[in-house]
């Protein structure tokens, strides 16, 4: 018996398949197999020989054990079993007394089994190291045909992230004039002609002055958000409360004179990009300024929910207009909007910032409301995700 005996389903399939597509090299294969057979016992048995001659007497069954190896790790199993029985019977014919006769007496037949034993095991562990060599040569080349796969796909990124480049470059640029042509001269002819114009060409300019101005902050938030994939993070320690207090200062500045319950809870030091941090801060807090809006007297609350090791978990809750949870899947999304834009302004584009920030931090951000009932949003953060 040889390792080859070993071989799973899949090994044997395709041994079959190999066969059946190239009969002709398989053959030959085989021929050279069992010539190496013969060719390793012969050797084996000529020094084993010499060695006798030599005075170096009981090597021959090391010497034939060596050669089944050999031929077991060569050739395979069928090899290996005519490898064993040839030096069975080279063993019989020219070591055992009577010698050069191919009679075996009971008492010789516990050798022979011991011998195709240790053969057998021999040929066993050879066929085991093949085995292990074969999966290692497979495993590396799956391992090559990842990196090829990964090396295109970078590669296929590299030129995702140019193409993003160039339309950015074509928004800010090719974009941007026309539009503060139309809203420039809009606002000469509402100055020029003001006196001419009815009630109704006046609310016409003024809607096409407010159109662009709404294009002229979309343009510039797509513009922030693009860059932001593409902007180098540093990672240092941060304090949190200090963070939100640097948001809060900037939002303060368009309350106009909105009376605001706010309730800051205890926030711990971390460790990420300070002014991406903020920039995710000061949007989910304008969120949640602008949907309280209705409310005479608006409840805003940002605490910490969960720490735990490397992980921390964030909220911002407010008291506001809520919304239909069924929408949920949509509030990340760029330019997705789950209320009208005439009750609350905006482009669609801030809640999005804040995923990436928090996705690039190794965190998630999630949500929960219910209509009329106010919004919570949470937000984890990871040092791993940092590191």
């Amino acid at each position: 018996m040889s390792g080859e005996g070993f071989m799973n389903g899949s090994d044997r399939a395709a041994g079959r398949s190999i066969a059946r597509r190239f009969p002709g090299s398989l053959q030959l294969k085989n021929l050279r197999g069992y010539g190496l057979a013969i060719l390793c016992v012969a050797a084996a048995l000529g020094a084993a020989l010499l060695l006798r001659h030599s005075n170096f007497r009981d090597i021959a069954v090391s010497l034939f054990l060596f050669a089944v190896a050999t031929t077991s790790w060569n050739a395979g199993r069928g090899p290996a079993v005519l490898a064993v029985l040839l030096s069975q019977i080279c063993f019989d014919y020219f070591f055992l007394p009577p010698i050069y006769s191919l009679n075996i007496d009971k008492s010789d037949i516990p050798s022979f089994v011991i011998f195709a034993s240790f053969a057998s095991l021999v040929s066993w562990f050879s066929a085991k190291r093949r085995r292990v060599e074969r999966d290692l040569l497979g495993a590396r080349d799956e391992l090559k045909t990842v990196n090829q796969e990964l090396a295109r796909r970078s590669a296929a990124l590299e030129a995702s992230n140019k193409e993003l480049e160039a339309f950015a470059y074509s928004i800010s640029h090719d974009l941007r004039a026309p539009l503060r042509h139309m809203a420039g001269f809009a606002e000469l002819l509402r100055k020029s002609g003001e006196a001419s114009l009815n009630e109704k060409s006046r609310r016409y300019l003024a809607m096409i002055l407010e159109a662009a101005n709404r294009m002229g902050a979309l343009i510039d938030d797509l513009l922030a958000f693009s860059r932001l994939s593409r902007a180098e993070a540093h990672y240092a320690p941060v304090d949190l409360e200090q963070v939100v207090q640097e948001a809060m200062t900037e939002i303060r500045q368009d309350l106009n004179e909105r009376r605001i319950a706010w309730k800051i809870d205890s926030l711990p030091q971390w460790y990420g990009d300070r002014s991406m941090l903020r920039l995710a801060m000061v949007n989910l807090i304008s969120n949640a300024v602008k949907f309280t809006r209705t409310r005479p007297d608006a409840e805003i609350e940002i605490g910490c929910r969960e720490r735990q090791g490397d992980r921390v978990v964030l909220f911002v809750r407010d008291n506001g207009v809520g919304f239909d949870m069924k929408y949920a899947h949509k509030l990340f999304g760029v330019f997705q909007r789950l209320h009208p834009q005439e009750a609350f302004e905006g482009t669609g584009i801030g809640l999005a910032t804040v995923q990436r920030i928090i996705h690039r931090h190794g965190g998630q951000v999630w949500a929960e409301s219910k209509i009329e009932g106010g919004a919570t949003f949470y937000f984890s953060l990871s040092k791993m995700g940092s590191n």
